[in-house]
Parts: structure tokens; sequence; C-alpha cells
């Protein structure tokens, strides 16, 4: 810096002649640096300070850079002018901070009511006085262990879980029957198998009992929303202590074991045979599996 400004001052000293072939030497020195230096060039603070520098009293010097781009020292200028007023204006942005007593308060009314949340702890703290968002209610509230997922959930209570579905299967006079299938999410046992042309509420209340006796009835169970399990389904299901979980509506892949199952049985068996007479006794599960076999 020293040699810099004693080169400025006796450059006032020299004609102008003098300064433009002094010019001329120093960019042509320039050049052959160029030609021989590959790497982009090391500046230090000093030197981006200096440059930066002759560029706010001298903007058209920007023209004669040619060791940087040009971008390059109006994004050091734009930066320098925000961090200049930055520390002018200090740290004042932002919400205004809460005492710690007061975050420990948060705390303490998080844990000692667990189903408190964030909008009834932020009321109760407005009818105390406090001034507060309730984001920031949010961030200070105690942050127990998580809870469990919908997976764990069903893990921990897949032996008490059951569902059953419907599917049609066609006979070699068009009629229709009705296949009802028990499956239970367990060991995906199949439960029971029945079969009909009029599948009412009465008639698949009976196959629940004969499914699930007393001592061996699920604690769920999963269905779809077909009319034929009416009033009096939903009256054996209560009676025999299991809790109904229709899916939601157009959702067959919420029961997707049974459908699983399904799935299964038409393409192993009932695509491969043909159903002569509706009138025949319900074929037994076993019998089925060993078909598939």
């Amino acid at each position: 810096m020293l040699q810099l400004f004693l080169h400025i001052l006796a450059s006032l000293f020299k004609s102008k002649a003098a300064l433009e072939a002094e010019i001329l030497v120093l960019r042509q020195q320039l050049n052959v640096l160029r030609r021989q230096v590959s790497k982009r060039p090391q500046l230090n603070n000093t030197d981006r300070v200096l440059l930066v520098w002759l560029y706010r009293w001298f903007p058209s010097v920007i023209s004669a850079i040619a060791i940087l781009r040009p971008e390059t020292i109006i994004r050091w200028h734009r930066t320098g002018f925000r961090a200049y007023w930055r520390s002018r204006s200090g740290n004042r942005v932002g919400r205004p901070g809460i005492s710690a007593e007061l975050r420990e308060l948060i705390g303490e009314m998080s844990r000692a009511n667990h189903l408190w949340g964030a909008p009834h702890i932020h009321g109760e703290l407005l009818k105390l006085g406090f001034t507060l968002a309730q984001s920031t209610v949010a961030r200070y509230m105690y942050r127990g262990p998580p809870s469990q997922g919908w997976r764990t959930f069903l893990t921990n209570h897949i032996d008490g879980i059951a569902a059953i579905d419907l599917f049609v299967l066609p006979t070699i006079t068009f009629r229709l029957l009705y296949c009802l299938v028990f499956l239970r999410h367990g060991r995906r046992l199949w439960v029971s198998f029945g079969v009909t042309t009029n599948p009412t509420a009465e008639w698949i209340s009976r196959q629940i009992t004969e499914a699930f006796p007393w001592d061996s009835a699920p604690r769920y169970l999963i269905r779809d929303r077909d009319t034929a399990y009416g009033a009096v389904f939903g009256e054996r299901l209560r009676a025999m202590g299991i809790r109904d979980r229709p899916i939601a509506p157009r959702s067959p892949w919420q029961n997707p074991y049974v459908e699983r199952l399904i799935g299964t049985i038409r393409r192993e068996c009932l695509d491969h045979v043909i159903v002569f007479w509706a009138g025949a006794p319900a074929p037994d599960p076993g019998q089925i599996c060993r078909l598939l076999q």
C-alpha cells in the first residue's frame, strides 16, 4: 500500500505522455503474466478493499480490470454495502426474545398437561398476561418420546385383527354366486369360506358366528362398506365384542390382505374351473387350500 501511494504522488509530477506510456507498459506486463499463470489470482481482503474503493470513486476503472471479472468487483461492493449498514443498524431484526422464566413455565405446563397443545397453552398464557405468539409456545414446549406410528400399532395388535370381504363368482348358467372369505391378520390364516346367491345381513351374521366362536372372536374386524352389511350384522358384532372398522369408500387398498387372498383364489383356482350347480354345499377352506397347492 505504501508503494502504491508513493507511485500516486510521483505520477503528479510526470507528463501526460509519460503516464500513458507507463500505463501501456503495465498493461503489456499484465498480459504476459496472464498468459503464463493459468490459476486464479489469490487476493486478500486488502486487495478487495482497494479495488472496491477505486471502483467507488472512479467507476470507469471497471473496464480496465483484467485479472478479475467486472461483476466480481460489483459483487464485492454490494456485499460491503450490506455489511456496512447491517453494522450501523445493529441486530434488531426478528421477534424479541422471551425470558428464561417464561420458557421454563411453558415447559412445565406442557409436561404437566400432556393433552394440551400449543393453542391451549398459548390461550392460558394470554389469560395470565403474557404476550407472545403461538409459534413461540410450540418452540419451547416439552418434547416427549415420539408416539408409535401406524405400522407399530398394527404390528402390536395384529393378532386381534380379522378381515372379511365378498367377491363374485359366475356359474355356467350366468348366475352369480357371492363368496365371503374370513382372514386373520396374525398368521394370514384363512378362517372360513361361505357361498350364497343372496348375501343378506342375516346370512353374513350367521357366517360370523360360525367362523369365530365365542372364545376366538377377534377384537377388530376390517371390512368394506358394502350395503350387504346391515344393522343385523352390526348388532351381531357388538354382541360378540368385536369392534367394526369399515374402510374408506372405494379404497380396497386399506384391506390389502384379504384382497390379496381373493386374488390368489381367482388366479390359482377359480379362473381354471367352471361352476355347474349353484346349489352345491360350500367347500371347506382346507379342500380349497389343497387344490391351490
